[in-house]
């Protein structure tokens, strides 16, 4: 699957749709995206997003349903990684100080002891 920076601004809503669906029609993509272009036109995003390998398809009669053929969780991490080495220069110090920056007013007591926790189980686990 090539980089998530290769998508243009159409193909990143049609994935976020399909990942947030786990899968849809050209249809359910069309209901969900804003300011909506032709249905020929998403299903023409649809077979790039198959050609760039990032999506697959099943056929149930004449529908096409897409799916994504990595995981969310996959996707995200690569995302993540990508914005992390763009934009923090590679630092996950600089990543973790950002979102605490951003955060600070949204930081429960319990989102805080569920970071310390993490934070130690790395720290055990040796990473």
């Amino acid at each position: 699957m090539k980089n998530q920076k290769s998508l243009s601004r159409r193909e990143r809503q049609i994935m976020d749709i399909i990942y947030e669906m786990k899968e849809a029609t050209v249809h359910q993509v069309l209901e969900h995206i804003p300011s909506p272009p032709s249905y020929s036109a998403i299903r023409a995003l649809l077979r790039v997003l198959e050609n760039k390998g990032h999506l697959t398809h099943r056929q149930e009669g004449p529908r096409y349903i897409y799916f994504p053929r990595v995981s969310k969780d996959k996707a995200r991490r690569s995302a993540l990684k990508h914005l992390m080495k763009t934009f923090f220069d590679d630092s996950m110090e600089n990543v973790v100080a950002a979102l605490l920056d951003i955060s600070e007013d949204h930081l429960s007591k319990e989102e805080l002891q569920r970071l310390v926790e993490l934070i130690e189980k790395t720290r055990k686990e040796g990473r």
